[in-house]
């Protein structure tokens, strides 16, 4: 799912909300892409397995740089090992590190995860706090791991989840304009409207797994193709380039 390790390496502040350039799609272009891609993607949700908010927390941080499919494999087996916020507490951290090696970064991850369930035993009675400022004094939880535990686990709208899918494909919808997840948040947040901002990240995040892809994006088969500004697509072949844009 979500790649945001490289945000573990970067400043401590993590509330702060920079100003930033203004994204070429407005609201009403932004709301047709929604619309087209709500209809594509139905089932669109978060694809990491849990059965509760402290689950969840856990498989986030574990999707740092990994699959939400190696995630799954390997907290299969984790939560019935350490099935409480007490029990990963108390895990040693050689066991712990070996335990979620597939994951990748396994030895950082140990310490975040012992350390924020250390937290929530101590703080909070083992149980996962509601509010964004609380999650992210967690140790390992940035705002998008935040943003992911509130709208899926609470169903609480505090902001836009962003990983390298939801980077890639705002950025070539022209719905944000910058390569930093704090600034893509922000802008995604002035175009869509708040009761779809935990729903956009699983739109975009499917669309850029199925059609948006990194490497080989299949611009001829994009159901939004017409509403795209991205240079580097093909053309059109007949239809007009970005029609979407003209009267915004």
């Amino acid at each position: 799912m979500a790649k945001d390790l490289s945000a573990m390496r970067q400043g401590r502040d993590k509330i702060s909300r920079p100003t930033t350039k203004s994204p070429t799609a407005g609201p009403v272009r932004a709301r047709k892409i929604l619309a087209i891609l709500e209809e594509s993607y139905p089932d669109a949700r978060v694809t990491l397995d849990y059965k509760n908010p402290f689950q969840l927390l856990i498989a986030t941080i574990l999707a740092a740089q990994c699959t939400d499919e190696r995630v799954n494999r390997v907290t299969k087996g984790l939560f019935r090992r350490y099935p409480t916020p007490k029990a990963f507490a108390a895990a040693d951290p050689t066991e712990m590190e070996e335990a979620i090696r597939p994951t990748g970064f396994y030895r950082n991850k140990a310490k975040s995860i012992i350390g924020c369930c250390k937290m929530l035993v101590e703080e909070y009675g083992g149980k996962v706090p509601r509010t964004m400022e609380e999650l992210i004094r967690l140790p390992g939880v940035w705002r998008k791991t935040a943003n992911v535990v509130l709208g899926n686990a609470f169903g609480v709208t505090e902001g836009i989840a962003v990983d390298t899918h939801v980077t890639r494909v705002a950025n070539r919808l022209g719905l944000a304009q910058s390569d930093k997840q704090d600034e893509i948040e922000q802008q995604l947040c002035g175009v869509v409207p708040k009761e779809k901002w935990t729903l956009v990240t699983h739109l975009l995040i499917f669309h850029g797994r199925t059609i948006c892809k990194a490497q080989r994006p299949d611009c001829p088969c994009c159901q939004i193709r017409h509403l795209c500004p991205w240079p580097l697509r093909p053309p059109d072949h007949g239809s007009p380039l970005l029609q979407s844009l003209s009267g915004e």
